[in-house]
């Protein structure tokens, strides 16, 4: 058992030589199990344990109970104990996701602190037949699907991906090993645990009894094409994050479907600084945005703007009175070269001469007919960069009507 799992850790690269690994230990019989493998398997890598704990304040004495069982276990087996406790129920959120950022930030402090390299913990196949199923009931795409990673750019490992829950117990209880049970795992107003108890169960004995390999197979196969798509991406200029994105409708409609999705998602992530809360109908509005013949357009996505001007699509984090904060008027005398207030772009306009059999300019997109914008003497007359507005209108080359 314990070599699938040196195995699984091996194929993934989980731990470098000498990496100070802390285990993520909640008192339940998955983390417990984890804590034993690692002591069994860290000569391999020469690893430092420690041990570590988040005490949720969700259960009140129960949890107080749990901290102090980890913190004990931890003692016996001499190993650095890191708690972490907090009052989850006190702070205005879902009370899972409030959970989950409290976690979250936990495992970021001790990882910018250097205090771990790694943070282990103990998702099983199990876990993951679930997350993959909850998903597709959600409605996600393939990354979705890909469900939870073997490692993730933030240093969490999962070792035991490759085991499942009741193989985990049944080491457990050969070995007269304790560990504590969660009473909310049982509680079925939780979505997850209704997929756990009800819907997965009754999944296996109708259709498939190997259902939970068969959930962490599509996982796995979803994990190998967004490596593929990811690696294919980088061949790319890489976008500046957390500044505007910029994408060109003319590329977005000339690539293949499934490489404008991803180009998509990339601008949202690198724009807002995730994907929380993005799902499929926010790509395709945008994708649809993109290919639609009108060369204007406006759609709002959680945390994000997205106008379409011309051939071009700018994603910028939404604000409060964004159209007002945004106006701006900067005299222009070229050739010069002015920056936008809000940083997303600089322009630069040039003099030209063209010759008699030049052929005349019919779009804005390159190039402008500095005749138009001069006075008689040559002056530059009223040319200014400033924001679309409400009224604002214009009349391409060759047409007969202006237009919005």
């Amino acid at each position: 058992m314990f070599d699938r799992i040196a195995d699984f850790i091996a194929r993934h690269q989980m731990f470098p030589p000498g990496a100070r690994a802390g285990i993520a230990v909640s008192g339940g019989a998955d983390s417990i199990f984890l804590l034993h493998a690692l002591l069994e398997l860290a000569p391999r890598w020469n690893l430092q344990l420690s041990v570590v704990h988040i005490d949720h304040g969700i259960r009140g004495d129960q949890s107080r109970a749990d901290a102090a069982f980890v913190a004990d276990l931890a003692a016996r087996l001499h190993l650095k104990f890191h708690l972490r406790q907090a009052d989850v129920p006190a702070i205005d959120d879902n009370l899972e996701q409030a959970a989950r950022r409290v976690r979250q930030a936990f495992f970021a402090e001790l990882l910018s602190t250097a205090a771990v390299d790694r943070i282990a913990t103990g998702h099983t196949r199990s876990d993951q037949a679930e997350t993959v199923l909850y998903r597709i009931l959600r409605g996600s795409g393939l990354p979705g699907l890909a469900g939870i990673l073997p490692v993730t750019k933030e240093q969490i490992v999962r070792p035991l991906l490759e085991l499942d829950r009741p193989e985990i117990e049944y080491w457990l209880r050969q070995r007269n090993i304790p560990w504590r049970d969660d009473e909310t795992n049982q509680d079925r107003s939780y979505a997850r645990n209704r997929l756990r108890h009800e819907i997965l169960p009754l999944l296996r004995d109708t259709f498939n009894p190997r259902l939970d390999e068969a959930l962490a197979n599509l996982a796995t196969l979803a994990q190998d094409e967004e490596s593929y798509w990811a690696a294919e991406l980088r061949r790319r200029p890489s976008p500046s994050c957390n500044t505007p994105q910029i994408l060109s409708t003319i590329e977005l409609t000339a690539l293949p479907a499934a490489v404008a999705r991803r180009l998509i998602r990339q601008a949202i992530e690198c724009a807002k600084g995730d994907l929380r809360q993005i799902d499929f109908a926010h790509i395709e509005r945008i994708l649809k945005m993109a290919c639609s013949p009108a060369g204007h357009g406006q759609v709002q996505i959680p945390g994000l703007d997205v106008l379409r001007s011309f051939e071009w699509i700018r994603l910028a984090p939404a604000a409060p009175n964004h159209a007002s904060s945004f106006d701006f008027s900067i005299p222009f005398a070229p050739p010069a070269s002015v920056e936008l207030p809000d940083g997303s772009a600089r322009i630069t306009l040039q003099i030209l001469e063209k010759g008699e059999r030049a052929q005349a300019c019919g779009t804005v997109v390159n190039e402008l007919d500095w005749g138009r914008f001069t006075s008689p003497n040559g002056a530059p007359s009223g040319l200014e960069v400033r924001n679309w507005r409400p009224g604002d209108q214009y009349q391409r080359m060759g047409q007969s009507r202006k237009q919005k």
